[in-house]
C-alpha cells in the first residue's frame, strides 16, 4: 500500500471519520430497510432475529443480509477511498498473476484439518461459575445465528443456491474485505507503525463484529490469513477471491447436504483425523506459506524486495 500521502494525516482522526461514516451508513440502511419492510408488509422482527420453524427464508432476509453487508462495510469504505483518493486504500499490484489466488485457496484446503481442531476446541468453550450469565448469553446468541444460518444456506432449488452466493459468497467478501483489509487494516498500520500487528488487530475486530462467540477463534484465523494475503501481494482481490471461496464452498455444501436431505448438524459436525493428519495439515500449510512469501518476494508483488 501507499502510506507515504496518509503518514501526512492523524491516523486516529481517520479511524474516527471511518466510524462515523460506518454508523451513518449502517443507520441509513437498516432504516431504508425497515421502511421497505413495512410498505410490504414484512414482519420487521426479520432484521434482527430468525423465524421460527425450518423454512428457508424469504426475499425479504435476503435484502436484509445482502444490504447489512453493503451498507455496514462496503459504502463506508468506498466513501472512505474517495476521501482519501491520494492513499492506495483498495491495492491492486499485479491482480492479474493467478498463481497468488491458487496459492491462496490451496492453504485454505491445506489448513482445514487445522481450522477443524480449532473450530472444535472454540465451540467447547466455557466459562468459570461466576460467568454463567454472560457464556448462557453468548450460546443463546450462537444457537440464534446457526438457526439463522440453517434457514438460509439449508435450501435444494437452484435459484436460492445462487442468491445464497450472492448474499453470503460475492457480497460479504468484496464488502468486508474492502472494509477490513482495505480501509481498517491501513489506518492501523499507520496507528500501530507496524503491518504484522495491524493484521492481528484487525482480525480480531473482523471476528468480533460477527458476534459468534464460539466460532471466533477460527474467524480470528482466517482474517490473519487474508490480511497477510493483502500484504504480501499488495493486491486486495486475492483477499477478497479467498473470502468469496471459502464463503461460497459452504453455500455449495448445504445445497448437497439439503439436496440429500441431510441436517444442518450435520453439515456443521467436523470429522475427526488421526494426529497423523493434523501434523501433516500444519506442516503443508506452513511450507505452502513459506513458498507463498517467497514468491511474492521474488515477483516484488509488494514493491521492494522482500527477506
Amino acid at each position: 500500500m501507499n502510506l507515504h500521502v496518509a503518514q501526512e494525516r492523524n491516523p486516529w482522526s481517520d479511524l474516527v471519520v471511518l466510524f462515523a461514516w460506518t454508523l451513518g451508513c449502517t443507520i441509513l440502511v437498516q432504516l431504508l430497510l425497515m421502511l421497505g419492510g413495512a410498505m410490504l408488509n414484512q414482519d420487521l422482527l426479520a432484521l434482527t432475529q430468525p423465524s421460527v420453524g425450518k423454512k428457508p427464508v424469504g426475499v425479504f432476509s435476503y435484502l436484509v443480509l445482502g444490504g447489512s453487508s453493503v451498507g455496514t462495510f462496503l459504502i463506508p469504505a468506498l466513501i472512505y477511498q474517495r476521501a482519501r483518493a491520494a492513499t492506495d486504500i483498495f491495492p491492486a499490484q499485479n491482480w492479474r498473476d493467478w498463481k497468488t489466488y491458487v496459492f491462496g485457496i490451496v492453504f485454505l484446503v491445506a489448513f482445514s484439518p487445522c481450522m477443524s481442531i480449532i473450530s472444535d476446541w472454540n465451540m467447547q468453550m466455557t466459562f468459570p461459575e461466576g460467568m454463567r450469565g454472560v457464556e448462557n448469553w453468548m450460546r443463546e446468541q450462537e444457537d440464534m445465528m446457526a438457526h439463522l444460518t440453517a434457514q438460509t444456506v439449508m435450501v435444494n432449488d437452484v435459484g436460492r443456491l445462487l442468491a445464497n452466493v450472492l448474499v453470503i459468497g460475492i457480497l460479504p467478501a468484496v464488502s468486508e474485505e474492502f472494509f477490513f483489509r482495505g480501509a481498517l487494516q491501513q489506518i492501523f498500520a499507520r496507528v500501530l507503525k507496524h503491518e504484522q500487528f495491524s493484521i492481528w488487530i484487525v482480525a480480531i475486530i473482523f471476528s468480533a463484529i460477527h458476534f459468534q462467540f464460539y466460532g471466533f477463534f477460527p474467524r480470528m484465523l482466517l482474517g490473519v490469513f487474508f490480511g497477510y494475503l493483502v500484504v504480501w501481494t499488495g493486491n486486495i482481490w486475492t483477499a477478497v477471491f479467498a473470502h468469496f471461496v471459502n464463503n461460497t464452498s459452504v453455500t455449495i455444501l448445504a445445497f448437497y447436504y439439503a439436496s440429500e436431505n441431510k441436517t444442518y448438524d450435520e453439515l456443521v459436525k467436523s470429522d475427526s483425523y488421526s494426529i497423523i493428519v493434523y501434523l501433516g495439515s500444519l506442516f503443508i500449510s506452513v511450507a505452502v506459506a513459506y513458498l507463498f512469501f517467497r514468491y511474492t518476494a521474488k515477483k516484488k508483488i509488494y514493491g521492494e524486495q522482500l527477506g
